[in-house]
């Protein structure tokens, strides 16, 4: 393997001197850091850590918004031996606090915004202090030996959003992420390439879009978070030319029309989607938006990591909104369906061994070596595999099977539907039946008999919305994904009040 450490994602036989990251923390005065620098400094971190005594393994959190320190800090810890923790600023202060001790803080780098998120007791160090206790007096950059990581020895924690509960730590190795790197960077990527992330770093979507920029020695476009039109404007300024999102990042981009005139995003020539469900309706308005792009769709877990699925071995095109082709069919399977569709369970090298603190979680996620992903996919013909829901989103009506993607897919295909996000609700006779959450498109105004019609005549009757609103955002959760609870309550709450669109 080309790398010992996952913190040491850097060839320093190529260029160092070209830009790595334009950090726009502050778009109005951005600061651009060559690999060198980014490299001189992650070394000057894990000098730090290793002076000030902090033992091998021991487990240190980032508390910020993106930021180029963020970057240079998550490298940093890894290269020392210490466990890199990125903690979710958007999570509930007491849940916080839960990371924090379930992980066994000793060390936690933060930004000024998010400081007060960190309790008195743990000692920190704040990228936007410039006193001596602060980061740009603190960090000095130097030069460092990496820690060589031994087998199965643990890099960085993430913690899982928690949707269905308290977050749950995941531990993940060295080799087991560097493995996962190896099957993204062995293709077409080249060091020419200019990213764009706007997806926070606590999430394993962004965090393993910048290892990979890293190990190709490119370039980022750094926002510290995702606001539209700001994206919209980093790309045409700077003249982005790949990108990897969330799904619902672009539902957002395509929608402004009149703003995309005045701003050019061509440069794009690839865009990876993933990290939530993507629909037919969105691919066809971002192939409108960009003509000229490479589109793919990714699938990954924070336990499993994202080197699933690949290229057709036989060279066929992957189809829209395919996930690919397995990297190894010895590697994945399908249970609780049938031959072709079914949960995926998956074993790989990149695949976390337990959940921290928690045996009897671990037990239920991972079975003689195979994780139960609680995906639903579908095989076609060619080998290729599509996401079809959560198993824990499929709900019941009438008897009928409903996966909530399905009918969002259904729906986007409406002429005058921008994006749908389809929830049950509960109902006495029939258990529960599907509600939808709609955006329509500029000036559009469908009417619900309108849209009850266009689902009818277009797929099961079954699926088709018993319940609509009409809203003019989708609520989002910390992760930029849709906040699909927020979602059920609102339903419940419209329900109560007859509050539905008419």
């Amino acid at each position: 393997m080309r790398w010992h450490n996952l913190g040491d994602l850097i060839d320093r036989d190529r260029n160092l001197d070209k830009e790595a990251i334009v950090d726009l923390v502050d778009a109005a005065s951005p600061r651009v850091y060559t690999h060198r620098e980014i490299d001189r400094l992650a070394d000057g971190v894990a000098k730090y850590l290793t002076d000030k005594g902090f033992a091998r393994g021991t487990h240190i959190a980032i508390v910020s918004l993106n930021r180029a320190e963020y970057i240079i800090t998550y490298f940093g810890i890894m290269r020392a031996g210490c466990v890199a923790v990125p903690v979710n600023v958007k999570l509930p202060r007491d849940t916080i606090d839960y990371v924090m001790d379930d992980a066994g803080i000793a060390l936690a780098f933060v930004d000024a915004a998010n400081r007060p998120l960190v309790r008195d007791d743990i000692a920190l160090i704040d990228f936007d202090d410039s006193g001596p206790g602060g980061f740009a007096r603190t960090i000095v950059p130097g030069d460092f030996t990496s820690v060589k990581a031994t087998p199965d020895e643990v890099g960085q924690m993430l913690y899982t959003s928690g949707s269905t509960g308290r977050p749950k730590g995941v531990p993940l190795s060295h080799d087991g992420q560097l493995w996962a790197l190896s099957t993204r960077t062995s293709g077409a990527l080249h060091e020419d390439e200019r990213y764009i992330i706007a997806q926070p770093l606590f999430h394993m979507n962004g965090l393993f879009a910048t290892k990979t920029i890293f190990a190709t020695n490119a370039s980022v476009v750094l926002l510290p978070a995702f606001e539209t039109r700001s994206y919209i404007e980093a790309i045409a300024r700077y003249k982005v030319t790949a990108a990897t999102a969330v799904p619902t990042m672009w539902a957002r981009v395509v929608k402004e029309t009149e703003f995309l005139k005045q701003h050019d995003i061509t440069s794009i020539r690839r865009l990876m989607l993933g990290s939530a469900p993507m629909t037919m309706g969105l691919w066809d308005k971002i192939k409108q938006a960009l003509p000229n792009v490479t589109m793919s769709i990714g699938y990954g877990t924070t336990e499993a990591g994202p080197a699933v699925f690949g290229p057709h071995p036989k060279g066929i095109p992957t189809p829209p909104l395919a996930l690919g082709y397995p990297i190894s069919f010895d590697d994945i399977k399908l249970v609780n369906g049938t031959a072709n569709e079914g949960v995926l369970l998956m074993r790989n090298p990149a695949l976390m061994d337990h959940y921290h603190n928690l045996p009897q979680q671990t037990a239920k996620a991972i079975k003689d070596g195979w994780y139960y992903s609680g995906d639903v996919m579908r095989r076609d013909e060619n080998g290729f595999f599509y996401f079809v829901g959560r198993a824990d989103d499929m709900f019941v009506c009438s008897g009928e099977n409903i996966y909530p993607g399905e009918v969002e897919k259904l729906l986007e295909r409406h002429p005058q539907i921008q994006q749908a996000v389809v929830v049950p609700l509960p109902d006495e006779e029939r258990s529960q039946v599907p509600v939808a959450f709609i955006v329509t498109r500029a000036d559009a105004k469908p009417s619900v008999e309108e849209i009850r019609k266009f689902t009818i005549a277009n797929g099961p009757a079954y699926q088709h919305p018993r319940r609509i609103e009409f809203v003019n955002e989708l609520p989002w959760a910390g992760t930029n994904k849709i906040d699909r609870k927020a979602l059920i309550d609102r339903a419940r709450s419209l329900e109560a009040a007859q509050g539905w669109s008419s």
